[in-house]
């Protein structure tokens, strides 16, 4: 029992990183874990030759399962669906020496991609995330969907062609990403109209989810103008109690905006460094609610792997 307990305790990052990946829910994660604990206790283990593979295997079959069901209740969701936001600990200020490496370092774990992911299919979406975040081999990845390598293959191959065109594209490290957001903060808090201007592409987009219950955007903003103006004018009405934070969002630095006091959004951005291309804002209070918890102390940041 100690033995089986040891080993889910050491793959536990492992595992909620997999299920949170899948899922874009923290609270969903866990459930899926903990049900493999169960699992996993209830199974005789003197049979498993490879537990670690059993409980990879285990907890993708459950989120694909978790996963499909959430996916119906998405279809009626108000607006535009975005992941719930997890803080991340500390980023790394040393430069990964490829962009590879900066893509393994913070790419796989940013609400872009996994806004992204919503387009694939659950056993599509298991299957890229096996192999190109978490490197299982094909012969495991085709144990967990339960169908043969070479479909497997073709699944991946098919998922990288479809998130191809929209996938993240630029690997800036975490100091000129952040850098660029500090001069974005001063912008915004300063009511520069035109030095937010300068500092979003032509072609830079903006998504929110206020999930029905705040208001958000229906439908994407497009270009720097029009999402300069959003900020400007919500700073312009609230301009004395704004406070913004830079903190480490899913694996890079995103920020957290308060009016009087109270936590209203918490926006991740994807940038190349010089400009801002995708803006992400999460205004729905139930996913914020975890983070607040995180700031609290009430609960500690997820290990995520």
């Amino acid at each position: 029992m100690h033995d089986a307990t040891d080993i889910v305790t050491r793959l536990q990052p492992r595992l909620h990183g997999i299920a949170y990946r899948m899922l874009g829910s923290v609270a969903d994660a866990e459930d899926v874990v903990q049900d493999v604990w169960l699992r996993w206790h209830d199974t005789e283990q003197s049979a498993v030759d490879n537990p670690e593979a059993w409980l990879v295997t285990t907890t993708t079959r459950r989120a694909i399962d978790r996963l499909r069901s959430a996916r119906a209740a998405r279809e009626h969701y108000v607006g535009i669906w975005l992941p719930e936001p997890i803080l991340t600990g500390s980023v790394p200020t040393d430069a990964p020496a490829t962009p590879e490496q900066t893509h393994a370092r913070y790419g796989d774990l940013s609400v872009a991609l996994l806004a992204l992911l919503e387009r694939l299919s659950p056993e599509a979406r298991a299957a890229f995330l096996l192999r190109d975040v978490f490197d299982v081999d094909y012969p495991d990845i085709a144990a967990a969907l339960g169908k043969n390598e070479a479909a497997c293959r073709q699944i991946v191959f098919r998922a990288r062609a479809q998130l191809q065109d929209d996938r993240p594209r630029y690997r800036v490290d975490a100091d000129a990403h952040r850098r660029l957001l500090e001069r974005f903060v001063a912008a915004m808090t300063g009511g520069d109209l035109d030095g937010m201007k300068a500092l979003l592409a032509g072609t830079s987009r903006l998504l929110g989810d206020g999930g029905g219950i705040v208001p958000s955007m229906p439908e994407p903003l497009v270009g720097a103008d029009r999402i300069a103006r959003l900020f400007f004018a919500r700073t312009l009405r609230n301009s004395e109690s704004l406070r913004v934070e830079i903190v480490p969002l899913n694996g890079g630095w995103g920020l957290l905006r308060y009016f009087d006091g109270v936590l209203e959004s918490a926006q991740a951005y994807e940038s190349d460094g010089e400009r801002i291309h995708r803006v992400y804002v999460q205004r729905n209070p139930h996913k914020l609610a975890r983070i607040l918890r995180q700031l609290a102390g009430d609960a500690g940041r997820p290990a995520i792997d």
